[in-house]
């Protein structure tokens, strides 16, 4: 929980460098959704905890989070954020670093009286000089029309 919507994404990225899934489901309401740059659904605070929990001991272990244009629209006892995101460090599953990220964050944040919590979040991948992806056989890939 949060004091203020411009707030949160410093509290989410501080979670995240400091490698605590249980500090990061901490902003998030006891019923909120996440939903991963995979389509992975997490459906409570617990879901979410555990699985960033994993991801940030293993494969984000080493990774830097930094925040870049944050936009946040406030509705009254609801805020509508989406953050730019640069993600580097991943380690690919044969130990090796991967290449940097960026990604987009959407968050929905609610009002409570103790402070804002996040309700939804959606996290997308930035795909260079993609419109959308191709399902070819089963696999997907990035693909410009233009």
């Amino acid at each position: 929980m949060v004091p203020a919507p411009q707030d949160f994404v410093p509290a989410f990225t501080a979670a995240w460098m400091a490698r605590d899934g249980d500090a990061l489901a901490a902003l998030f309401a006891p019923d909120a959704d996440f939903v991963n740059v995979t389509g992975i659904w997490w459906e409570d605070r617990p879901a979410i905890a555990r699985a960033h929990s994993y991801a940030l001991g293993s494969f984000f272990a080493e990774t830097r989070l930094v925040p870049g244009r944050v936009k946040i629209r406030d509705l009254g006892d609801v805020a509508v954020i989406h953050a730019r995101m640069a993600l580097t460090g991943q380690r690919a599953p044969d130990g090796n670093r991967a290449g940097a990220r960026t990604t987009i964050l959407s968050f929905v944040l609610h009002r409570t009286p103790e402070g804002w919590q996040a309700v939804s979040a959606q996290n997308t991948d930035v795909v260079p000089g993609a419109e959308t992806h191709l399902n070819t056989n089963g696999t997907l890939t990035p693909q410009d029309y233009r």
